[in-house]
């Protein structure tokens, strides 16, 4: 099953950690975030990739080019360097297309870019490629594929400690509640889209804006609840809280350095039809 990931965004609240860095290439540990998620797809089987590239394309590519299996693998070093031999591998059976989809382009317009090298796919799997989860992709397939819906996104309750406020019309307050026991779900940009997805889309529209609510008119939209890990990197001290799961790790995303999860994993589904 393909992955598009979106990776063409300016992360304009993460330039406090650096200008010249794009989002998806901000290191946690050895390797950068796109590389994680990446890594976390990989594991559940799904290891053809779509790349979305706008801001700093360059930078992307360039990495992938010259890429190091020995910075995150063991290694046989041997005739002062001539001859290096990595005893595992973490990308020799993925499969990445790179597309330049513009660089002010928003996610539904990228996504149209990329639907011809979509075609023939029943469904695929799509990501905002700046959040990390222990999410089982593959049962979130697996509910997609026994529904009609077109359309599925990871649902996950905010754990902030913001409060969530109701108003009256005279600015009295009704109640007051924190966001975690508030009965609020965000969309966390984890998705499962069939191919009909594209029926539902116009020209300079984002996915979720303008499509999803045309999903929910028809009643083809659905929800994937998930009560375990999730975090996006949007702002400098989201990196930090992550490179602290990192060091202490294996991090709760890193379902590949888990034998429990890795025992759970099942298989991909056979090919689905569309609904």
């Amino acid at each position: 099953m393909k992955v598009v990931l979106f990776c063409g965004g300016f992360g304009m609240r993460l330039r406090e950690y650096s200008e010249s860095t794009p989002k998806p290439m901000v290191p946690l540990g050895y390797r950068p975030i796109l590389w994680h998620i990446m890594r976390y797809y990989a594991h559940f089987g799904h290891t053809d990739f779509i790349l979305c590239l706008g801001y700093k394309a360059d930078t992307i590519k360039q990495y992938f080019m010259n890429y190091n299996e020995c910075l995150s693998n063991d290694f046989v070093f041997s005739k002062g360097g001539k001859d290096v031999k990595p005893l595992s591998t973490d990308i020799d059976d993925w499969n990445i297309t790179f597309v330049d989809t513009g660089l002010t382009t928003s996610i539904g317009q990228r996504l149209l870019a990329v639907r011809h090298l979509l075609a023939g796919e029943d469904m695929f799997l799509a990501n905002y490629a700046d959040g990390l989860s222990d999410l089982n992709v593959n049962d979130m397939v697996a509910d997609m594929a026994r529904s009609n819906a077109v359309a599925s996104f990871m649902a996950y309750q905010p754990t902030q400690s913001f409060h969530v406020v109701s108003l009256g019309e005279d600015s009295r307050v009704d109640y007051i509640s924190p966001i975690a026991k508030s009965g609020l779900w965000i969309n966390a940009g984890y998705f499962v889209l069939r191919s009909g997805i594209f029926d539902y889309m116009r020209p300079g529209e984002e996915l979720v804006e303008q499509p999803f609510q045309r999903l929910i008119a028809k009643d083809r939209l659905l929800a994937h609840r998930h009560r375990g890990f999730w975090a996006a990197m949007d702002t400098f001290k989201d990196k930090q809280t992550l490179d602290e799961l990192h060091a202490n790790g294996p991090a709760p995303w890193e379902v590949w350095r888990q034998p429990e999860a890795r025992a759970k994993l099942r298989k991909v589904p056979p090919k689905l039809a569309v609904c």
